[in-house]
């Protein structure tokens, strides 16, 4: 998959388009069950016309650029978002700079600037609910009778229920709060995940006798907080398991998300590595303790709790490295 960063630079494409493009437009926060069929529509679609298929995504999202302080917490950074779109087969990711002249750009001008003469549209898929452009001007019907005119078409896809209830990245968000990590996997069709490179931390787990991977999660909010049971992937031929914390560290004063993974029974330095931490199984909340021996006790207890979750998962044969 390539990503494209701005429309400025969709030039830089002009022959990849110039037979045309299949599209489909939205935040694609979590790209969970609902989002797939999008784009699996998409891919289909374009696979029958033999042209690319392009996913438009926004940075930051609309809400977060009108009202930030409404904005819900983000299922996915950027780069999760990118890495789960090249997995159902998007050919081209194109990330829009949500400014102040693209939010005063009129629903006629997106359709005819961006989708018919950079993008050559020939069809587009979206949801049933889609609006777009300067006040939201632009929804299904405008962009059907604008394809007559400039020559494409337009699919809506009906909302995808589950259990009589909208799958969408507001009920993946509720489910996360509880945890309900079975029922997050049911919504998104694979259980829950976070990705990262591996960064210097404080180095405190290691005075703790905990030494961890300190991952910068690059966002503000986490939409899940507390110690895991957890496996991690990227750094040797299967899942390595371990036991994280996922929060704001609050008895050390931590100021930023971060995640913190101790891997049981790993001895080599990965600092630089990019690795994918999975959610197995929840142990308990974030919780401040009254000094360093209260959390060292904890997560010696934290530990042994993950690794007997483990060992009665999947994850029960680890070679040591």
């Amino acid at each position: 998959m390539r990503l494209i960063r701005g429309l400025h630079n969709i030039n830089q494409f002009t022959a990849d388009f110039a037979k045309g493009s299949v599209i489909t437009i939205g935040n694609f926060d979590g790209v969970h069950l609902g989002h797939q069929r999008v784009l699996a529509q998409v891919k289909q679609q374009a696979e029958a016309l033999g042209l690319p298929s392009v996913a438009m995504v926004f940075e930051p999202f609309p809400i977060e650029y009108f009202r930030p302080e409404q904005a819900p917490v983000r299922l996915m950074n950027l780069r999760e978002k990118a890495h789960a779109l090249a997995g159902v087969g998007i050919d081209y990711l194109l990330c829009v700079s949500f400014n102040r002249s693209f939010a005063v750009l009129t629903a006629i001008d997106f359709v005819d600037q961006v989708l018919h003469k950079q993008l050559h549209a020939k069809h587009l898929v979206i949801g049933d609910d889609f609006k777009f452009g300067y006040q939201r001007q632009g929804d299904f019907a405008f962009l059907r009778q604008r394809g007559v005119q400039m020559g494409f078409s337009v699919s809506a896809m009906p909302t995808f229920n589950l259990d009589g209830a909208r799958v969408s990245s507001t009920r993946v968000r509720q489910v996360l709060a509880k945890p309900d990590l079975s029922e997050v996997a049911r919504l998104m069709g694979q259980g829950f995940r976070f990705e990262g490179r591996v960064i210097h931390g404080q180095k405190l787990g290691r005075t703790l006798g905990f030494p961890t991977l300190n991952l910068n999660p690059k966002r503000l909010q986490m939409p899940v907080n507390g110690v895991f049971a957890v496996s991690v992937a990227g750094l040797a031929d299967q899942p390595w398991p371990g036991v994280a914390n996922i929060g704001l560290r609050p008895t050390v004063q931590g100021q930023r998300p971060s995640i913190e993974v101790h891997l049981f029974d790993w001895k080599k330095m990965v600092y630089g590595a990019h690795v994918e931490v999975r959610l197995e199984a929840f142990i308990r909340p974030e919780m401040t303790f009254s000094g360093l021996p209260a959390l060292q006790a904890q997560i010696v207890q934290d530990a042994e709790q993950a690794r007997a979750l483990l060992t009665h998962s999947y994850h029960s044969n680890f070679e040591k490295p």
